[in-house]
């Protein structure tokens, strides 16, 4: 099997509908909960903050926005805020094909193509292990599409694929 040409993976931290994380405030007052989860329109519900835009935003601008809400509607004059994120839930890697549960799964940092096919219950009876085609879109916008081998990968004679968020990947039926 020739090597992959595929690029390393890129991973966008910037948070999304769906996603969850935690925010701590010190001090802190009761009544803040620690998770949140960000709405479809992009926005999180903060206690004493109301609603605020996170959809786009770093976790460490997140933290700065909260930070200069709260010292700017005097809540506190000091806060230390820290954002940690729980579940990247706006991300996304599909699988096709010949896999028992094909579908749009979570991407979770440092997924390969192995968890996704095991996410996706394994592959069907006449999945083609030898030709499953991975498709990324890169930053520059080029879509590269690379045709790998489970088995090798299962052998040991190629390492695992690293994924990133908006892979898809395709089982090919066995051509009998």
């Amino acid at each position: 099997m020739k090597p992959v040409n595929l690029p390393a993976p890129e991973f966008s931290t910037t948070l999304g509908p769906s996603d969850e994380f935690e925010l701590r405030i010190v001090p802190t007052r009761e009544g803040i909960p620690k998770t949140f989860q960000v709405q479809p329109d992009g926005t999180v519900s903060v206690p004493y903050l109301d609603r605020i835009k996170v959809s786009g935003l770093e976790p460490h601008e997140v933290e700065k926005l909260v930070r200069e809400e709260l010292i700017k509607r005097e809540i506190f004059t000091d806060p230390s805020v820290s954002v940690v994120v729980a579940a990247y839930r706006s991300k996304k890697v599909e699988i096709l094909g010949q896999v028992n549960k094909p579908d749009a799964y979570p991407f979770t940092p440092g997924m390969t193509l192995l968890r996704l096919v095991s996410l996706a219950g394994g592959t069907k009876e006449l999945a083609d292990s030898d030709s499953v085609t991975i498709r990324r879109r890169l930053k520059s916008g080029e879509v590269r599409v690379v045709e790998v081998s489970i088995d090798d990968i299962l052998a040991n004679r190629m390492p695992d694929i690293p994924l990133q968020a908006g892979d898809s990947v395709n089982v090919a039926k066995t051509m009998l």
